[in-house]
């Protein structure tokens, strides 16, 4: 593995990287960029900044232009119809008072330009997740926050939106507090959709036909993120916490039953990434400790199966890391893993792009 490229990142949350027009793009939504005189801490910053958009050009990304995404957290590429979209999530605005009642921005991207599409009112929006069930078109929506202080004056319970054949409209609201992440996947024709909260259960839920209706209820709190996929003959979900566990669940036909632990605290993101060996699961690692004293320097891994389980075969020092994204190009596979915050606790800290190795 070689860091090939450090990105001049600022709180960066999310990675999201795809192919359009013939180009190849890397989306890198910012939290916020530091205020001179201010104390080094996370809940601060001016949240009025820029997601970056990147161009993939001879093994390196170079810039392609800025989208106004304040408080990014996430970025979502997905096509309908052969249009296709960028959605944004917004935590917040400002530089201190912060509003978290913001809106979260759908660009559709049209010969290389994002031109605004849609503005959805959100409330500390963290994630959306594209989907599809037989023609149908699903954004599920992860926002909300329970903190002193906060009132929400938009929606602020994590949603399910469908394409009507113009916009999105909301579909289903789910149960929520603090949402943090969705995945779908399916498994022997049964359509899965698994939630991560702060604050609440996360909860794997079952499309019924109709609606999503819970499934399975989880153990451990502060979900942040889940990732399905499929190895050694069996269907896996990892399930990634912040202050408890960071555990591997398996399908035993009914249900998720616990696999393995992963680690301790510390969980954000994964990644999973298919390959000649069978496979490789990334686990991305954000910090331990409080928000008002945060140890951001950690480890984040990269496993693989042996004997049944997943073992560490790689390890990737990170800055308060928040995500990663896989690419394979001209024979080469690419990793990009963005880092929110240096060991200073400032938001100024690259974020890298590796070239793995065998």
């Amino acid at each position: 593995m070689k860091n090939i490229q450090d990105l001049d990142t600022s709180g960066a949350r999310a990675a999201e990287t795809f192919i359009h027009g013939g180009t190849r793009y890397l989306v890198v939504p910012q939290l916020a960029v530091d205020v001179p005189g201010q104390p080094a801490m996370i809940t601060v910053g001016n949240s009025d900044i820029d997601a970056l958009v990147y161009r993939w050009q001879d093994e390196t990304f170079v810039p392609h232009t800025r989208l106004p995404v304040p408080g990014g957290e996430d970025a979502e590429f997905f096509e309908i119809g052969g249009r296709a979209f960028l959605a944004t999530a917004s935590l917040k605005s400002g530089a201190g008072p912060y509003e978290l009642n913001v809106d979260s921005v759908i660009f559709e991207l049209k010969d290389g330009a994002f031109i605004e599409f849609q503005r959805v009112p959100t409330f500390a929006a963290k994630q959306w997740t594209h989907f599809t069930i037989g023609e149908r078109h699903f954004l599920a929506l992860a926002q909300g926050v329970a903190m002193e202080g906060t009132e929400a004056r938009n929606p602020s319970k994590s949603a399910i939106y469908e394409w009507n054949g113009e916009c999105f409209a909301e579909f289903q609201v789910i149960d929520s507090t603090w949402g943090y992440n969705f995945a779908f996947f399916e498994i022997g024709g049964q359509r899965f959709l698994a939630y991560a909260d702060h604050v609440a259960r996360s909860r794997v839920m079952l499309w019924s036909g109709t609606r999503f209706e819970d499934f399975q209820l989880l153990d451990g709190k502060t979900g942040r993120a889940f990732q399905f996929f499929e190895a050694q003959g069996e269907a896996w979900l990892a399930f990634a916490c912040l202050h408890d566990d960071t555990v591997l669940l398996r399908w035993n036909g009914t249900g998720f039953v616990a696999h393995q632990t992963l680690s301790g605290p510390g969980g954000r993101e994964f990644v999973w990434r298919e390959d000649a060996q069978g496979g490789e699961l990334v686990q991305i690692n954000f910090l331990l400790g409080s928000r008002e004293a945060p140890v951001t320097s950690l480890t984040s891994v990269g496993y693989r199966f042996a004997d049944g389980k997943l073992v560490p075969q790689r390890e990737l020092p990170t800055s308060g890391a928040t995500d990663a994204c896989a690419f394979e190009d001209s024979g080469h596979a690419y990793l990009v893993v963005t880092n929110s915050l240096g060991a200073d606790i400032r938001f100024r800290t690259p974020s890298k792009v590796y070239r793995l190795g065998a």
